[in-house]
């Protein structure tokens, strides 16, 4: 759906909201925090920006953000993990302004991480770039996938096929999804005024999965690193608008 200059002018200021949510959170993750803290940080950010959750209460969520740590690739639920030195972690934020939505996601590295950690976090936020970089006027949708799937599997990692990016405007999820690979067909031509989140979920073995028992938490099947990384993103005459972006 192609958006009015007023409405995406509401998703410019969710996705400042959003922004905001991953500066204050980036800020305090360290050895000893939970989790849960980063989502209360999260929380006072929305409550101060006067913006409501799209996460919380989402299907039965119990949260305003995602947390994944490690080997979860997303849709992890904050709680009493401590994040400890070494780890990796996902978070996953969205903010709703005036009915309109954002949504954003970065994978950061907690204290010294491994040199594998460090390399998998750089490939997955290039291969992000790679795919905002195909959302101009006139192309077709699914060579944002074709260009992440090029970026990830260079470096000898695999993505996610399960679960995909999506158009975003007065609902969090949209049609059409966005897949983070060629899926063997070109989808629709881009036009100005709509607006896609793009999350590229990159594994550093395979790109099978498994839920937990909780629901939500999704994991690696084999038990390897993933990384996330996501932007709320507007096509326009100008080339892409990052909505997001800090």
């Amino acid at each position: 759906m192609r958006r009015s200059a007023d409405e995406l002018n509401k998703m410019r200021k969710a996705g400042k909201v959003v922004a905001e949510m991953h500066e204050a959170t980036r800020a305090a993750i360290r050895p000893g925090v939970t989790t849960r803290q980063l989502n209360e940080i999260a929380a006072e950010v929305l409550t101060k920006r006067g913006a409501r959750s799209n996460f919380l209460n989402y299907h039965g969520f119990p949260a305003v953000i995602c947390t994944s740590p490690n080997d979860m690739i997303v849709h992890g639920i904050p709680g009493d993990y401590t994040l400890r030195e070494g780890d990796i972690i996902s978070v996953d934020c969205g903010a709703i302004i005036e009915g309109y939505h954002g949504d954003a996601a970065y994978t950061a590295g907690v204290g010294v991480i491994s040199d594998e950690a460090t390399r998998l976090i750089e490939v997955t936020e290039r291969s992000l770039w790679a795919g905002i970089d195909q959302l101009k006027k006139g192309n077709r949708l699914n060579e944002v996938g074709r260009a992440v799937q090029n970026v990830a599997e260079a470096a000898g990692y695999s993505v996610v096929r399960e679960y995909v990016g999506h158009a975003i405007g007065t609902a969090m999820h949209e049609s059409p999804q966005v897949p983070n690979y060629w899926p063997g067909t070109p989808g629709p031509t881009l036009k100005e005024g709509m607006v896609f989140a793009i999350e590229p979920m990159v594994n550093v073995g395979s790109y099978e999965t498994y839920v937990l028992d909780d629901g939500w938490g999704v994991m690696t099947q084999d038990g390897s690193l993933s990384a996330h990384f996501e932007h709320t993103i507007a096509i326009t005459d100008n080339g892409p608008e990052v909505f997001t972006a800090s």
